[in-house]
């Protein structure tokens, strides 16, 4: 692979939250003191150096990367202003719980034109509930509070909101909380985390996740397509139109984008930091080398190979391609039942919605042609 982006985690999995859900922090593969500029240095120049450009993309994920300090992404941005290669474009984006986020963060964040995430669990009840501090205290009126102080200097975030089995009962209330900030863009991030005899309670079973998707759905091309947008369905209206997925999980292949940990260690992808998956030392071999590695190449595939039959044979494989391994049973993706249903029930809509484009018509205009 010649053209990718990487994962940085300067602080690895520390974190100044203790999320219920969480499945960074028990990673003892995990478990680093902050990066420090020696091996952000080595990592930028070694990233330019591997990847085919014109656009390189870094994304800075956790934990919670914003732990390794503001200096630290000063010193980011200087060294990519050193490195980068004549005629390309540096692209940042920052996962964030939101917390440590004050004037001088969001200032930075402006000039220097960081895409920002931001964690936050749609309701005050729901993300209170699942989101503590580390001391136990609620978080969402301080996130909330950050993501409106980022919109005030500019920046515009992107909402990440985990779908538990909680989250499902009221979607309309979900969307309409998370609507509110008026950020534009929401991605939807199913929990589903494997225990001894089964799922924590805390995992969305198929069915509700299913039920639950179906009702975001007609909200959204009723309402708000356009201007407060789902990422899933703006992916699936992106492959009706004959375009091919960004998210990894749709994706045919994966394992596009490796992450890299404190301590310099690369591994195949971010739910994956396990010695099996452990690719290369940024600090002694190129990124290069270890993305076209044979280790590395089989992980991507073995997506594709992986699958039950059923898979492979299933009418709706072209939007999905057996979705993310990390959460298949048998070759067969947990959620399965529940993509079923958005699918079913998004199909005729979203094949109308790109012949309405094409014709001309733009996304507000949609809202009332249904």
């Amino acid at each position: 692979m010649s053209n990718f982006g990487i994962m940085v985690k300067p602080v690895g999995s520390t974190c100044n939250m203790s999320c219920k859900y969480c499945y960074y922090i028990e990673n003892e593969m995990s478990h680093h003191s902050i990066m420090d500029h020696e091996l952000l240095e080595i990592t930028i120049k070694n990233y330019f150096e591997s990847t085919s450009g014109p656009i390189a993309s870094f994304v800075w994920h956790g934990g919670e990367p914003t732990l390794a300090g503001l200096d630290f992404y000063k010193r980011v941005v200087e060294l990519q202003k050193k490195y980068l290669p004549k005629g390309w474009q540096c692209w940042n984006n920052l996962q964030t719980n939101g917390l440590l986020l004050d004037d001088d963060w969001f200032e930075f964040l402006n000039e220097n034109h960081f895409d920002v995430g931001i964690s936050l669990d749609a309701t005050q009840a729901i993300h209170d509930f699942y989101r503590s501090d580390t001391q136990g205290n609620p978080t969402y009126s301080r996130v909330k509070r950050n993501i409106q102080k980022l919109k005030e200097y500019g920046v515009k975030a992107d909402l990440l909101c985990t779908v538990t089995q909680q989250t499902t009962k009221d979607p309309s209330a979900v969307y309409s909380s998370l609507a509110e900030l008026n950020t534009g863009w929401i991605q939807f991030i199913p929990i589903v985390n494997k225990t001894d005899g089964g799922y924590s309670e805390e995992s969305v079973t198929p069915q509700a996740y299913g039920r639950f998707l179906v009702a975001l759905f007609d909200e959204w091309l009723t309402k708000r397509i356009g201007n407060t947008d789902i990422q899933l369905f703006m992916e699936l209206l992106n492959i009706y139109a004959g375009g091919q997925s960004s998210l990894c999980w749709l994706a045919e292949i994966c394992g596009r984008i490796p992450v890299v940990e404190a301590d310099g260690m690369v591994y195949s992808c971010d739910h994956y930091v396990n010695e099996n998956n452990l690719i290369g030392d940024v600090s002694k071999t190129f990124l290069k080398r270890m993305m076209n590695s044979k280790h590395q190449v089989d992980f991507m595939y073995a997506k594709r190979e992986d699958v039950c039959e059923d898979c492979l044979e299933c009418k709706w494989w072209f939007l999905c391609h057996g979705a993310c391994p990390k959460d298949r049973i048998e070759g067969k993706y947990y959620l399965c039942e529940g993509l079923k249903m958005l699918f079913e029930h998004s199909e005729e809509y979203l094949k109308r919605a790109v012949i309405l484009l094409k014709q001309g018509y733009n996304y507000n205009q949609l809202k009332d042609l249904w």
